[in-house]
């Protein structure tokens, strides 16, 4: 059997905590509006959805289940699809900082809208149902652009180190959403929560005017 050698898969210099992030400023707005764009989703997805469908709507624990993971499957397939979406017939015009400006704030409608239907007591059941799955479409949509300009940007940076940084921002992202989410749903209920997503979602649409666009050429 052969052996690997020693210090196979070490890093011999670790970077300082500084040089994680890029000397890219738009690798940095980029994950920046990745932290807040994901915080915007765990906000309400992880504690104050299922808990406000248990209690309030009194689903069952089955229909509970059914909704969230054909939700995450929707969101999975348009994703998959996002790239025939986003494609421009101008080649010379490939999707940039105007593109994610623009879905980003798309995206602020729908947790805002939800907030307003809440508040002046629309029919809960039409506003969860129909208002997140719409918000689950242009999210995936958001991703999706977001994971296409990382690589863009990356053209001429450390690609695996600005990748690692982009994800940490996403993980980053997810935990405070899913933080603030439990302590939102208990002060405030699942408007609390929709609150907080429509601001993390604006945050993410103001940094990305900070978005450049990308040059097609390479």
């Amino acid at each position: 059997m052969t052996h690997q050698p020693s210090g196979v898969g070490k890093m011999k210099n670790k970077p300082k905590f500084t040089q994680v992030f890029s000397k890219v400023a738009a690798i940095n707005y980029l994950s920046a509006a990745r932290f807040f764009l994901f915080a915007s989703r765990d906000v309400w997805f992880v504690v104050g959805l299922p808990v406000f469908l248990y209690e309030v709507l009194q689903w069952s624990l089955t229909q509970i289940g059914t909704f969230m993971a054909l939700w995450v499957i929707a969101y999975g397939l348009i994703q998959a699809f996002a790239p025939r979406i986003l494609r421009s017939k101008n080649t010379s015009n490939p999707p940039g900082g105007h593109t994610a400006r623009l879905w980003a704030f798309i995206l602020v409608i729908f947790p805002f809208t939800m907030v307003l239907g809440l508040y002046f007591s629309w029919p809960s059941d039409a506003v969860i149902i129909i208002g997140l799955t719409l918000f689950g479409i242009v999210f995936a949509i958001n991703s999706a652009l977001h994971s296409y300009l990382i690589l863009a940007y990356s053209d001429h940076d450390k690609v695996a180190m600005t990748v690692g940084f982009y994800y940490m921002a996403n993980a980053g992202g997810r935990l405070m959403g899913t933080v603030i989410s439990g302590l939102a749903y208990q002060q405030y209920g699942l408007i609390g929560c929709l609150i907080g997503s429509t601001v993390f979602v604006l945050i993410a649409a103001l940094i990305s005017i900070k978005l450049p666009e990308v040059d097609a050429n390479g």
